[in-house]
């Protein structure tokens, strides 16, 4: 089964089309990033208007990828939310106006089914059951995932998500948007140990996250001063820190009270470098195994879409 997959949730148009017996035939991104950028985050009702402008060229270029015609299809599949209304909207007009005229089958998708999934499109796919971390800029989640469609909420954050806190924190130190990846790239020149941010809820035997305090701490840090650019890359480096190691404790913790041994991490935050090392530290002391989506799968995209369609199908 060949499926086109739409996503449209918020500032980025994705097509794919995926093959259950060939794979990834081809995909198309836009971002919207410099689009929005002067404005510090995403202005939903140009996103909306840049999605009706890019989605048919993109469809048209995937399409072109694969050399398939799109009466080849077999069906689609589109993001149904959660997202901003009106970028949603844009792809679940196109997704069912095309399986209408095709006469082919036409499925929303969840949007954080889509990224669960997405470390499946790897070359080496993480066999189920496993326990997940769902953690991008609107939601941080852990779950064991039994099968396709059957899953189960372990803990979730209770404010802020860890993306969200990522951002805010950024926007606070006066980076630009995305915050998430300019507050990566200034913590890498940060030295470790020269501020203390609080761990909201690390100690806590449950599940559950909150970032909100922290969110707090950095504006208090902030409004004592940063007297030069040192400073802000070393703060840069504690709040890097600070997130990565509750998520880290949380979902090593989250593996041990299930007693599951496989923990597979997706969504934007997903992509982080200490998220990641410090996850496969935590496998190599607990002795479970770590999997991760490939890079350009961490955030939005079409292939995820397209799997999670196609396995719906």
């Amino acid at each position: 089964m060949r499926v086109l997959g739409i996503e449209t949730s918020c500032d980025e148009t994705g097509i794919a089309i995926y093959c259950t017996e060939q794979g990834l035939l081809g995909q198309a991104l836009h971002s919207q990033v410099a689009m929005h950028e002067q404005y510090g985050g995403v202005v939903p009702e140009l996103a909306s208007r840049d999605h009706i402008q890019r989605i048919t060229p993109l469809v048209r270029e995937t399409l072109k990828q694969s050399g398939l015609a799109i009466q080849e299809i077999d069906g689609i599949a589109w993001t149904e939310g959660p997202g901003l209304a009106g970028a949603l909207l844009v792809g679940a007009g196109t997704g069912a106006a095309l399986a209408w005229a095709l006469g082919k089958p036409g499925i929303g998708v969840h949007h954080l089914e889509g990224h669960l999934l997405s470390p499946l499109l790897a070359p080496e796919r993480p066999p189920m059951p496993f326990v997940a971390l769902l953690v991008s800029g609107g939601h941080t989640q852990l779950l064991e995932v039994e099968s396709i469609g059957h899953y189960r909420l372990l803990g979730e954050t209770l404010d802020d998500a860890a993306g969200e806190a990522f951002d805010k924190s950024a926007k606070l130190l006066g980076l630009g948007y995305p915050g998430g990846p300019a507050l990566s790239r200034l913590a890498a020149q940060g030295r470790p140990g020269k501020f203390r941010l609080p761990r909201p809820m690390l100690n806590d035997p449950g599940l559950t996250f909150s970032f909100s305090g922290l969110k707090t701490a950095v504006r208090s840090r902030v409004m004592a001063g940063i007297p030069d650019e040192a400073t802000r890359a070393d703060l840069a480096l504690e709040i890097e820190s600070a997130i990565t190691e509750v998520l880290a404790v949380k979902a090593a913790r989250a593996v041990a009270q299930t007693g599951l041994r496989r923990l597979v991490v997706a969504g934007g935050v997903s992509a982080n470098r200490q998220l990641r090392e410090r996850l496969a530290e935590a496998s190599r002391k607990q002795g479970f195994e770590c999997w991760f989506p490939p890079p350009a799968l961490c955030t939005d995209n079409g292939a995820m879409i397209a799997f999670a369609g196609a396995l719906r199908l």
